[in-house]
């Protein structure tokens, strides 16, 4: 076992109390915490499983696993710091995490670099470092190739990697269990204040979480009860006036019994006129030792959401122009509002050394509001902002699920297997209602207007379609390990969903649809010495057309489209864990897009076909005197291979365009320094490549570069006072938009906040 010296604790004892509690509980061949003294901030500890699988796969018998949890217990209670679970790194830098196991990538729990996929962990510490209070900066500011599409029409939660866009081919998950996407929306998770880590996995993943995810998945994993005494606080301010609480607290209630509960409130006035927002998030969670074996995890999730209304800013003949940066032409009784609720109960029970059985029954609740103007068109004739689409929808979405797995550890023929199977269950409930077809015009001023009340239309609000989503999943994934340098990895899945929908304004467009699919993966793994890595995979994914929940009857007869994916790549830690690098090659191609038939440009067809390579590289170095470096980047070329569109009634072939939305290259670059005791810096600098709004690649958004900085000074063992800046440069630029109108990102904006810990 690794131990901290009393000279190194005497020369850092502010620091390196908890580090040398997780170094006495981490395994010899985990990374040095020694290395990491320059660091001013507090380690973390992170549990990516209630129960301690591995560790107890080390052991024999109950009265060893009982020894080791009375240890555990007594060393928390004598220094009153987090107690690691013997399957939870202790990452030696917040960002150095490629011996650390994840959930996303394999259901095995294996590490980054046993796993053969492009993998990445966000961590608690990152994102609190970075100031990244918000589920899409903590991605796109982090994560290798990944880029946000944000709107209020989709929740404000869309994601882009590998060439492919939107939440139905780049999917979020909350603790492995995903909400099915009603109407292209998801508006739950969004705060990263509950979020214990985020795992990215790059490339398909319909082998692990079903159809929907060509591009992509992004899991955001929730913080676990804990089972020694820990609460914090922290109040922000920033020059936007947003202001921001939070709470944290969680310890043990007995010895069998510990809780969590986080919770984090937002005020603003928004960086946009009239935009006032605000938020408010519960986590809760109860962990229960039924014994030394049998763990049980409750937990439910709110979220209520009065997010911003701005919808973007007009072009002006095709370019921005920014003295219109700061206007909001929404009308001014305009509303939205997201409601999310998020029940689980997790059963977790170690059979034997070699057998694992988890069980997680979820009940997931989403009710959405809109009620605004969404599109504005300049007018070269007028001079003026014609603005349309007076839209108002509810979304009434339910979904309750079961998903089991058991995992199997043992020999085939001498050599090591690990192996689970499982299955997924669920029903999903998507009620639309709205006042289609969406009328109502007005027109105002460039810069001096009244914006006016939301117009009566002559269509009312009322339901206009429901489905009835059944589904079911099998899934199998294996592990065998032929050396103890090579390990052969593969998955199938098997999904067999219907949809039953009933539509309300024309009922002859109601229809019952079943589909079928089948995803699977095989990878090999070779390590030819100690944390060096090289791997490859080939992979499937299927996706939804139109998405799933919300199929249209024009749609009902198309196949689900399907991806495949062929990747390569290395990965290392070196240097005593103080440097890591990654690098991967891939290639995707996704058949069966929906396409016009060149000869009848008004029949729609199932020919058509994207794909996208790249090159995707990372690196992370833990520096002397207090210097961290963490970069990444990707080079790709995404494009549509195949796709017959009709334009002014004539067939036209998009073939070698870039798809919308798609930056061809993205890097992260981040530089933190302790330069002096308690006293830490940070600067970030985000890359975009220029961005096509439309298919025909006929209207650019320009690249740029935002950079984001702070300070951080620990004024004592237990408070953290931080000023950052985002944008630091005042970049003017686009996140999302199309020919008409682009929604731009936060402008430049100083916060002040302290974090309390008691």
């Amino acid at each position: 076992m690794t131990s901290v010296s009393p000279v190194a604790l005497k020369r850092h004892a502010p620091l390196l109390y908890s580090v040398a509690l997780s170094c006495l509980l981490c395994p010899s061949e985990s990374w040095s915490q020694t290395t990491q003294s320059s660091q001013t901030l507090d380690p973390v500890v992170v549990q990516p499983s209630a129960t301690p699988q591995r560790a107890r796969r080390a052991t024999n018998g109950n009265a060893s696993r009982a020894a080791r949890s009375r240890q555990q217990r007594n060393v928390a209670a004598n220094t009153g710091a987090p107690v690691a679970t013997p399957t939870g790194p202790v990452f030696a830098a917040p960002t150095l995490n490629l011996t650390g196991t994840t959930s996303t990538g394999s259901r095995l729990g294996l590490t980054r670099l046993q796993t053969p996929a492009s993998v990445e962990v966000i961590s608690a510490e990152t994102m609190a470092e970075r100031g990244q209070q918000n589920l899409i900066d903590a991605v796109t500011q982090n994560a290798t190739g990944f880029t946000a599409s944000p709107a209020p029409g989709n929740g404000s939660i869309a994601f882009n990697t590998r060439g492919f866009t939107g939440n139905g081919t780049v999917m979020t998950l909350y603790d492995g269990t995903r909400l099915y996407v009603g109407s292209g929306t998801l508006t739950f998770p969004y705060d990263t204040w509950s979020a214990e880590r985020v795992e990215v996995l790059r490339g398909p993943a319909s082998v692990m979480y079903g159809e929907g995810a060509v591009g992509g998945a992004i899991n955001v994993i929730s913080k676990l009860p804990l089972w020694v005494p820990r609460n914090q606080a922290e109040i922000s301010l920033d020059s936007n006036m947003t202001r921001r609480i939070a709470v944290d607290s969680g310890g043990p209630i007995n010895k069998d019994v510990a809780y969590r509960i986080t919770a984090t409130g937002n005020m603003s006035d928004g960086w946009v006129d009239r935009d006032n927002t605000s938020n408010v998030e519960v986590h809760a969670a109860v962990q229960i030792k039924q014994t030394e074996d049998i763990t049980w995890t409750i937990s439910t999730d709110y979220g209520d959401r009065s997010p911003s209304r701005y919808f973007g800013t007009p072009l002006i003949n095709g370019k921005l122009d920014e003295s219109l940066r700061f206007r909001n032409y929404n009308v001014g009784d305009s509303s939205i509002r997201y409601q999310d609720s998020w029940n689980q109960v997790k059963t977790e029970w170690q059979v034997t050394d070699s057998i694992t059985l988890r069980n997680t029954l979820y009940y997931l609740n989403s009710q959405r509001h809109w009620k605004d103007v969404e599109t504005y068109n300049f007018s070269a004739a007028t001079g003026r902002i014609n603005r349309s689409d007076y839209i108002e929808i509810f979304h009434d979405q339910q979904q309750i699920g079961d998903r089991f797995d058991a995992t199997f550890r043992g020999h085939i023929f001498g050599m090591t297997n690990e192996f689970v199977a499982g299955f997924d269950v669920n029903q999903i409930d998507f009620k639309h209602t709205n006042n289609s077809p969406y009328g109502g015009t007005s027109s105002v001023s460039l810069t001096d207007f009244f914006p006016g009340s939301f117009a009566a239309t002559t269509t009312q609000t009322v339901p206009g379609f429901s489905t009835t989503t059944n589904q079911y999943g099998l899934f199998a994934e294996n592990r065998l390990s032929i050396t103890e340098q090579l390990a052969l990895i593969a998955g199938i899945r098997q999904d067999e969903p219907t949809i039953n929908r009933t539509d309300y304004v024309t009922p002859g467009n109601s229809f019952e649809k079943s589909f079928s699919a089948t995803s699977w993966r095989a990878g090999a793994v070779y390590t030819p010495i100690k944390d060096l890595a090289f791997y490859g995979q080939y992979s499937t994914a299927v996706d939804p057309v139109g998405g799933l929940v919300s199929l249209a009857a024009t749609n009902k007869n198309f196949e689900l489209a399907t991806g495949k994916q062929v990747e390569i790549g290395v990965k290392q830690s070196f240097w005593g864990g103080r440097g890591e690098w990654t690098l991967a090659g891939y290639q995707i191609v996704k058949n069966n897009l929906l396409a016009r038939d060149p000869n009848l440009p008004s029949m729609v067809v199932q020919v058509g076909q994207q794909s996208s390579r790249g090159v995707e590289a990372s690196v992370g170095l833990a520096l002397d005197h207090g210097w961290r470096i963490d970069a990444n980047t990707a080079f790709l070329r995404a494009k549509y291979d195949d796709f017959v569109q009709s334009v002014g009634g004539v067939a036209v072939n998009y073939a070698g365009n870039v798809p919308a939305n798609v930056p061809q290259n993205v890097s992260n670059i981040w530089a933190t320094w302790a330069f002096a005791p308690d006293w830490s810096a940070n600067v970030g600098v985000q890359f975009v490549g220029r961005i096509y709004a439309d298919n025909a690649n006929t209207l650019v958004r320009p690249a740029y570069q935002v950079v984001n900085a702070g300070v951080q000074w620990k004024a004592d063992r237990n408070t953290t006072v931080s000023f950052r800046v985002y944008n630091l440069l005042d970049e003017v630029y686009a996140t999302s938009g199309g020919t008409n109108q682009w929604l731009l990102g936060l402008p430049r904006t100083a916060q002040l906040a302290v974090n309390v810990k008691f």
